[in-house]
């Protein structure tokens, strides 16, 4: 891996993963769920503030915080995954947040359904997109705006989207987004946009710095390349026994050792889960648990007879949709994606 820069390790100050022993709980503890904040955390007085819903409705809207929770309210467990997860282990690698595999949680998020906000406020014919805007402004590519995302119509009409207002039952903390955020399920963690202002339904494609620079597939500066949307099949695995200090080595005892972990995907249930205990090319199917739900991670075990030497401890995920995790990494420029099998370094003695 290439040297972090001191930039690097600035956001990596500011910014936390999720620690992989945190896998073994089916809800994660909003503590310890990654965060990624681009700008700087708004202070916001939610007793002035209010979401503006507006652009090619019928009826606009002003709602203060009490107004959406008098609505219908949904709670729904969800994995949010950084897009950028995996992207230090990328070479080269974009110079960005140096994420490794930890930038996942499942968090049980409350809300109110979009879908029927939108429908209240009247979509006027010949709208295509709806822009979520949020209350965090910064620089980013020398382009000064406020953290903006688009979702077509349809996407946004879904059952499952909610404007999210508290989070494993308690209210929004400020680096979550307090007093409101989005929740799409199955997208990668660059959708839900926090400390949300503005819901404004546009008749264009949204140009916004965030959606047409960041967040794209391509393999250089000068094309236009493919957005960034739903989360890839990925499976992380409990780092078993105890770590070394710098390394994060495990050393396991000789003998019977059950592997437990993690495998969510954004575009169709987790089907399968294989674990590979000798670097090789064998792989063995993984016991599936249940879901945690519809949109959330699915746990796995695998027992393995931990014979004595070095090992490197492989897992990976296949959805219902027919994706499965590579083995290498696919490069791209801004490092997002990368979700090839994790590689976990063991000693058995």
């Amino acid at each position: 891996m290439e040297g972090i820069t001191v930039q690097e390790l600035g956001l990596a100050a500011r910014n936390h993963a999720m620690p992989l022993e945190t896998l073994r709980e089916p809800i994660t503890p909003v503590g310890l769920h990654y965060l990624l904040i681009h700008f700087d955390i708004p202070h916001v007085d939610a007793s002035r503030w209010e979401l503006a819903v507006g652009g090619l409705v019928e009826r606009p809207l002003q709602l203060g915080l009490d107004d959406l929770l008098s609505r219908p309210a949904r709670t729904l467990a969800v994995t949010l995954e950084c897009a950028g997860n995996g992207r230090a282990l990328l070479s080269p690698r974009s110079p960005s947040q140096p994420w490794l595999t930890e930038a996942v949680g499942t968090a049980k998020w409350t809300g109110t359904p979009l879908g029927p906000l939108l429908r209240e406020a009247g979509l006027a014919p010949g709208t295509a997109e709806v822009v979520f805007t949020g209350l965090d402004r910064g620089v980013q590519g020398g382009v000064e705006h406020l953290y903006e995302r688009s979702l077509a119509v349809d996407d946004a009409l879904r059952d499952e989207v909610l404007l999210a207002y508290a989070v494993n039952g308690e209210p929004l903390p400020p680096q979550h987004g307090y007093p409101l955020r989005l929740i799409v399920p199955g997208w990668y963690g660059m959708t839900h946009v926090k400390w949300l202002s503005a819901i404004t339904v546009v008749g264009e494609e949204f140009r916004g710095w965030q959606q047409e620079e960041a967040y794209r597939l391509r393999q250089s500066d000068d094309e236009v390349g493919t957005p960034v949307t739903r989360m890839l099949p990925r499976s992380l695995v409990v780092p078993p026994g105890i770590p070394e200090f710098l390394s994060r080595t495990r050393f396991v005892d000789a003998g019977p050792c059950v592997l437990e972990g993690r495998a969510w995907s954004g575009w169709a249930p987790i089907e399968r889960v294989e674990v590979n205990v000798d670097g090789g090319d064998t792989w063995a199917d993984a016991e599936l648990s249940d879901a945690v739900s519809t949109y959330a991670w699915t746990g796995w075990r695998f027992a393995w007879d931990a014979g004595p030497g070095d090992h490197e401890l492989c897992c990976r995920a296949s959805d219902a949709a027919g994706n499965t995790q590579p083995n290498d990494p696919k490069w791209n420029i801004g490092g997002y994606c990368n979700n090839a099998v994790q590689r976990v370094s063991v000693t058995v003695s």
